[in-house]
């Protein structure tokens, strides 16, 4: 007797088809799992046993193959516990699945046949679709999540008894019937405002550029100055996310399994800050399955790394090319998988080891080899790939005692708002959406400069040894800055005031 029954696999955010195939044959009584299983996999054929015995259903004492195609791509996880049990039982006649092909299984089962959720429902389910599926089948407590795909039905299952009683027709499951408008059009408000951080407006502009055209920054003060509060804000001015940036980033966090089950749409941007002990594969990703790391959690949104020289060296260097590429990719025996990670950074230090060099009010106790020794933990080339370097000096008592409100995030984000419209009209069919995104090309086409523009930063190249990369940077964020002044052409004061944000690396990095 033969079945087949469709389930999915996952390969990075993608999935893939997988033709779950049951044949029970005459011989000494086998239960064989062929087609690539991984160790999860393996173990399935115990828990399918238990659970199709617990709900009254019969294993049959044969020879039992199941066949995972296609074979050359690796099964991972216990997601293929539904489908096997679902293809034994058709195989042996204890249930009956009208047109099989339109259908799809996926589900993990414990002993008693309960049916326990999943990681990764979200891009599984965005891949049935794809491949015509009309019925998906998920546990119970992964169908709201599953219902953000329109024009699918999902069935969601408690036990395994729901399936059997659903095609048996003694009890059919009701489709599951959510919202994903209605996710989308309510996104949660944000409790910190701008308004509450007293003084720093040098920062706070330099962040209102950053977040205009998605450029990466570092906030450099003693303790206390402010900069973790401020990156911590930076949420509320970034530009709302369309739909499918939030597709994208839920199908990162369903996979990653960090998804909340009650709110199945991530509609506001990622925030990640991680510890500073964190390793390399935990930042970029990886493990024996590999898993997206922060840096594809903050996809589409912001990685805060606070206290930047206290990160491992190799883990920060490990960020080079995903920040140049927005992609991540990790290599394992298993497989090869590329994550997105279009990403924000925004990075937070000390100007030394005790915090206080260059600070009036307190006395560096550091020695010029110390402080040297701690700058040098930052690389150059990372340095190079941070756009905005952002002095944040101590607050005076007068700016602390004041009880005058700043600017909320809501005027900020509206002038930001404005900025990324222009910008995504300027490169409409380029398939890029923000002035950090432009390549060497586009450049030149989008950031000419005039006699006097160019006399200006040809004298900070010359004058402060910048890179060929810190000039390009240096061009994009006046880009920038010309958008939010509604200006067409990029001006003496554009370049100059984005060259102020790159000379900061020469006070605190350069030659002593």
């Amino acid at each position: 007797m033969l079945s087949q029954i469709n389930s999915m696999g996952l390969m990075g955010i993608d999935g893939f088809m997988v033709s779950v195939q049951a044949d029970i044959s005459n011989g000494m009584p086998a239960f064989e799992v062929v087609g690539l299983p991984d160790n999860a996999v393996r173990e399935a054929k115990e828990r399918v046993k238990a659970s199709i015995r617990n709900t009254g259903g019969v294993f049959p004492p044969r020879r039992v193959i199941i066949n995972l195609a296609p074979a050359s791509l690796r099964k991972e996880g216990p997601s293929y516990d539904l489908p096997i049990a679902v293809a034994v039982l058709s195989a042996t006649g204890q249930l009956c699945i009208n047109e099989p092909e339109s259908s799809m299984f996926i589900g993990e089962l414990a002993l008693d046949g309960s049916v326990c959720p999943i990681s990764g429902v979200l891009p599984m389910v965005i891949s049935a679709y794809e491949h015509g599926i009309k019925k998906v089948f998920v546990p119970k407590d992964n169908a709201h999540e599953a219902s953000i795909v329109k024009d699918i039905q999902v069935y969601p299952a408690a036990h395994l008894l729901d399936i059997i009683n659903h095609f048996n027709g003694n009890k059919p499951i009701k489709p599951y019937i959510g919202n994903a408008d209605k996710l989308f059009s309510s996104p949660p408000a944000l409790a910190l405002d701008f308004c509450d951080v007293k003084g720093q407006e040098s920062a706070k502009r330099a962040l209102e550029i950053a977040a205009a055209g998605n450029h990466n920054a570092l906030l450099i003060g003693s303790p206390g100055t402010g900069k973790t509060m401020l990156a911590q804000r930076l949420n509320g001015i970034l530009p709302d996310m369309t739909f499918n940036e939030a597709l994208e980033v839920t199908k990162i966090h369903s996979i990653a399994g960090v998804l909340d089950k009650e709110t199945p749409l991530v509609t506001q941007r990622p925030f990640r800050s991680p510890h500073h002990t964190i390793s390399t594969s935990g930042l970029s990703g990886g493990g024996v399955v590999p898993r997206p790391g922060e840096l594809s959690l903050s996809h589409n949104g912001v990685l805060f790394l606070d206290e930047l020289p206290e990160f491992h060296r190799d883990a920060l260097e490990v960020m080079r090319q995903p920040l140049e590429d927005g992609t991540v990719t990790i290599s394992r025996v298993s497989a090869t998988l590329t994550y997105p990670c279009n990403i924000m950074l925004i990075a937070s230090m000390n100007p030394c080891k005790c915090g206080y060099f260059g600070d009036e009010s307190r006395r560096c106790t550091c020695t010029p080899k110390q402080v040297q020794q701690y700058r040098s933990k930052i690389s150059g080339p990372l340095l190079d790939r941070i756009d905005i370097h952002i002095e944040v000096p101590s607050v005076d008592y007068d700016d602390l005692s004041s009880l005058k409100k700043g600017e909320t995030s809501t005027e900020i984000k509206n002038r930001v708002d404005r900025a990324r419209r222009v910008q995504l009209e300027r490169y409409k069919g380029l398939n890029i959406h923000s002035n950090a995104q432009l390549t060497p090309a586009l450049l030149q086409e989008f950031c000419r400069l005039g006699e006097s523009e160019n006399s200006i930063l040809k004298s900070a190249f010359d004058n402060l040894g910048l890179s060929a990369r810190a000039h390009s940077r240096i061009l994009k964020v006046a880009r920038t800055i010309a958008d939010l002044e509604g200006s067409e052409n990029i001006t003496a004061s554009h370049i100059a005031e984005a060259i102020s944000y790159r000379s900061l690396d020469r006070k605190y990095f350069g030659q002593e």
